[in-house]
C-alpha cells in the first residue's frame, strides 16, 4: 500500500547531516530517501516519486546548482537548498538556478520542517498552516498561539518547541530529539535547556486552565497529550 507521507530526498555529502535529516525528518512524518552526491540524487528522482528535495550545494561531482538545473529540465518538484554558503549572492544564485527556498547552515531543525511543510502546501488549500490540539490553535505562518480566548505570548524557542509537540501529538519525544529540532544543529546547548524551556512553556499553556498538556516521561523526555494515559 503506498504511503501517504511526503516523500523526501535529502542530498548531502556529509554523512552526519544526512543521518540527522533521515532520523529527524522521519520523526516529523516524512519518508526519507538519502543521496550522498548529485548523480545518485538524479537517478533517484528518475526512479522514485519524490515530493520535496533538500539539497546541499558543495558536493564533489555535481554541485547543487548543477543538480537543480538538471531537475528543472524534467520536474517542478520543490527544492530547498541547505548549505554552509551564507552570502546573499549564493542565495540569489540558488533561487535563480531553480531552487524554491534556501536555508543556511547551521540551521534550526524546526525552521527546516516549517519551510518544507510550506513548500508542500503551496499547491494546496488555505488553512493547513493551522495546528490545533486540546483547545490550542497555532498559526504557524503568523506565529500566533491562542488557547481558548487567550492569545499566548511565547518566545521564539517556546513557539518552536510547541510546534514540535503539536506535530507529534501523543508521541514520546526524547530530550535529544527536542534539542535537535528546536536548537541549531551542532548547538552546544545541553539537554537541560530542554527541561527549562518545557517548564516555561507549561506555565504559559496551563496557566489558569487547570489541565496538564505536556507530560514528563521519566528517563526519556516528554509527550503532548490531553490527559495521563
Amino acid at each position: 500500500m503506498p504511503s501517504d507521507k511526503p516523500q523526501l530526498l535529502a542530498v548531502d555529502d556529509d554523512p552526519e547531516i544526512l543521518d540527522l535529516l533521515r532520523r529527524g525528518l522521519a520523526v516529523e512524518g516524512f519518508n526519507v530517501r538519502i543521496a550522498a552526491n548529485g548523480k545518485t540524487a538524479l537517478r533517484t528522482l528518475k526512479t522514485s516519486k519524490i515530493d520535496v528535495v533538500v539539497l546541499d550545494i558543495m558536493m564533489p561531482d555535481l554541485d547543487g546548482f548543477e543538480v537543480v538545473k538538471k531537475i528543472r529540465s524534467t520536474s517542478d518538484v520543490p527544492v530547498l537548498f541547505l548549505s554552509a554558503r551564507k552570502q546573499v549572492r549564493d542565495r540569489i544564485s540558488g533561487l535563480d538556478a531553480g531552487g524554491d527556498d534556501y536555508l543556511p547552515k547551521p540551521f534550526v531543525f524546526a525552521e527546516l520542517v516549517s519551510r518544507l511543510r510550506a513548500l508542500l502546501r503551496r499547491p494546496g488549500t488555505q488553512g493547513v498552516n493551522l495546528l490545533t490540539f486540546a483547545g490550542i490553535a497555532v498559526d504557524t505562518e503568523a506565529r500566533r498561539v491562542v488557547r481558548g480566548s487567550n492569545v499566548l505570548d511565547l518566545t521564539a524557542k517556546e513557539f518552536d518547541l510547541l510546534v514540535t509537540f503539536l506535530n507529534n501529538p501523543n508521541r514520546v519525544l526524547a530530550r535529544e530529539h527536542l534539542l535537535e529540532s528546536v536548537w541549531s544543529f551542532g548547538s552546544s546547548a545541553s539537554s537541560n535547556v530542554v527541561d527549562v524551556y518545557v517548564g516555561y512553556l507549561r506555565r504559559k499553556l496551563e496557566d489558569n486552565s487547570g489541565s496538564r498538556l505536556i507530560w514528563t516521561v521519566r528517563g526519556i523526555g516528554y509527550v503532548l497529550r490531553g490527559e495521563r494515559a
